[in-house]
């Protein structure tokens, strides 16, 4: 791709420091394979509840449930995130990341305190609040990291070659501003200080935090930097941009009550949640519209392109994840819905169908180029890439059916022990389902260590075979 203006003859590859990002990157993958088997690890327990024993606190479902959800969200997602975000930040700014040679060492401490945190949790070391468990010594870590990397991209981007910013470095400086606050709240005033119903209420407004102002913005940094560039198409609609981010930061931090419908909170704060709620809706469908806007005239393209797969397959994922949670918030579908597994349905849609397939649709994009060679095999990236879908589809499906039988059963006054009987075989497809998950992403993490590993003599071998020719751009198009 030619650059013109002031990245006009600017080496976008030589801003990047390949051994920041492999690191966050490698850790991620770490986390990938990991965290997400602790899920069906114990999903496997609703059918089987006596597998694990009987006698071990640790392996029980109180104890393992924030391994799975906090190591998805901090260790999965937002490692990957992180490292992503140290390739794109130069090359969206023509200049290098400031203070590089800390981002190794701010990786190691977010890892070892991921690490820390989830052993603590085995033990009950808990804050007990959902995606806020984490002992305090976790979450220091996570703030000072976060903090000292949103002072590296804010000081990086103000320094820029060009006054315009892309819609990617927009998301990104809010997503990590949003959150050094946010971590502020939920780490060191919410479990001390907040009690009764308004630490329900906060809790409600930094558990959305974390999703609506981390993961969320989080998502749209990695697919509007990604999706463009790996279709190899301008982005749709430079003005959907805008309407997505003002209209996601004007509604999504009032909407964390909804959950707390018929509750003693204050029932204005309540409407007000679910007026956000739907109103969400616009940010939802001008980010859709965008993406597939991006994908026209490329959709002859999309069957080799892999990471662009991810990317289209985590917003379809979105649409339907997104739907569930604006319309559950309304009173009259929350009645049936609420404490079902089809609030299990959209979390899973939304944090792993969109968030981290996202967030593997980058990885897959950016990891060959940082060692200069093709993804090992597109067949097992394929693969990859079906088991992981068809597996979240399939979650996503039968538990928002599970759940609505469960919700209807008990409206017409079936005792919830009965209820179980009829939900056990969504549970079972539900396990099966986490395990083409599982194995999809190990078959992932195998194809990317073996890309990594592939000697370049090797590498042009097998690529090039006995006739010399040029080695053909990594899956997704050639590095940009």
């Amino acid at each position: 791709m030619e650059l013109r203006g002031k990245f006009a003859n600017v080496d976008l590859d030589a801003l990047v420091d390949n051994r920041v990002v492999r690191t966050w990157l490698y850790f991620g993958m770490f986390w990938l394979m990991v965290t997400p088997s602790v899920g069906v690890l114990i999903s496997s327990t609703f059918n089987y509840p006596d597998y694990l024993g009987s006698g071990n606190l640790e392996l029980t479902f109180g104890r393992l449930r924030p391994v799975h959800v906090n190591g998805v969200i901090f260790g999965a997602f937002s490692t990957l995130f992180i490292g992503l975000c140290y390739y794109l930040v130069p090359r969206l700014s023509g200049v290098r990341v400031i203070w590089s040679e800390w981002s190794v060492l701010l990786a190691w401490v977010w890892n070892v305190a991921t690490l820390a945190g989830l052993v603590g949790l085995l033990f009950g070391d808990s804050d007990g609040l959902e995606a806020g468990e984490f002992p305090l010594y976790a979450k220091v870590a996570f703030f000072i990291v976060v903090a000292v990397a949103t002072a590296q991209f804010l000081i990086t981007i103000s320094r820029r070659l060009e006054p315009a910013i892309y819609v990617a470095l927009w998301y990104l400086i809010a997503t990590f501003v949003w959150t050094t606050m946010n971590f502020v709240l939920g780490s060191f005033i919410l479990p001390y200080t907040i009690s009764g119903i308004n630490s329900a209420a906060f809790h409600g407004l930094y558990l959305h935090y974390i999703v609506g102002l981390w993961l969320t913005p989080a998502g749209y940094v990695i697919i509007y930097y990604f999706l463009p560039i790996s279709a190899r198409n301008p982005l749709y609609a430079h003005k959907l941009s805008l309407v997505g981010f003002w209209s996601l930061a004007l509604f999504y931090p009032f909407v964390g009550i909804h959950h707390y419908l018929y509750s003693p909170i204050a029932d204005w704060a309540e409407t007000l949640a679910v007026v956000t709620s739907m109103l969400l809706i616009i940010p939802v469908w001008t980010v859709l519209v965008n993406f597939f806007g991006t994908m026209m005239g490329k959709w002859h393209e999309f069957g080799r392109n892999l990471p662009a797969k991810f990317l289209i397959m985590g917003s379809l994922m979105y649409l339907v994840g997104c739907f569930q949670g604006s319309t559950e918030a309304l009173r009259q579908l929350q009645q049936p819905t609420h404490f079902t597994d089809f609030v299990i349905s959209h979390s899973h849609l939304t944090v792993f169908g969109t968030f981290v397939v996202w967030a593997m649709g980058g990885l897959v994009y950016t990891w060959p180029r940082l060692f200069g060679r093709e993804l090992w095999s597109f067949k097992l990236g394929n693969w990859s890439f079906w088991l992981i879908t068809v597996g979240i589809a399939t979650m996503g499906l039968v538990l928002t059916a599970g759940g609505l039988q469960q919700g209807y059963q008990w409206m017409n006054g079936v005792e919830w022990l009965d209820s179980l009987v009829w939900v056990k075989p969504y549970w079972l497809a539900r396990t099966l389902a986490g395990i083409s998950m599982d194995i999809g992403m190990s078959l992932l993490v195998v194809n990317l260590m073996l890309t990594a590993l592939t000697s370049p003599a090797a590498e042009a071998r097998r690529v090039r075979g006995p006739v010399e020719a040029p080695i053909p751009a990594p899956a997704g198009g050639p590095a940009q």
